[in-house]
């Protein structure tokens, strides 16, 4: 299960770059169809690949659009489902550069779909 713990941290790092550089067409691919992500101050619910690539998609049209980084401090592969839970502390940069905005922990489950790990569900919480 090694290889699969290597595999979703390596898919999250791409997920952060995909962040960074806002790359819609790099996201898409490592989220489930109906994915969902529970924001972290407001606890807004955005469910579907569909909707969270348009919540992204009005994030990076904005030129004082914040860079979220999610930092894996724990991933746990199931043994006997197609599953996995990964755990860590999220920040969100101005993307001018700076000291963050806001900060938190996430947690995140993930699924082997189709040949890859995909997010299936996220939970953010704010903390500062």
């Amino acid at each position: 299960m090694m290889t699969s713990e290597l595999e979703i941290r390596a898919a999250r790092a791409g997920f952060n770059r995909a962040l960074a550089e806002a790359d819609l067409g790099a996201i898409g691919p490592l989220l489930a169809p109906d994915v969902v992500l529970v924001t972290g101050t407001d606890s807004a619910v955005i469910s579907g690949r569909k909707a969270q690539l348009q919540a992204w998609k009005r994030e990076f049209a904005d030129a004082a659009r914040t860079v979220y980084t999610r930092t894996p401090e724990a991933v746990v592969v199931a043994t006997d489902h197609p599953i996995a839970f990964e755990q860590g502390r999220w920040a969100g940069i101005p993307a001018a550069g700076g000291e963050p905005l806001a900060t938190g922990t996430y947690a995140a489950k993930w699924r082997w779909m189709a040949g890859r790990w995909v997010i299936e569900a996220e939970l953010f919480v704010t903390i500062v």
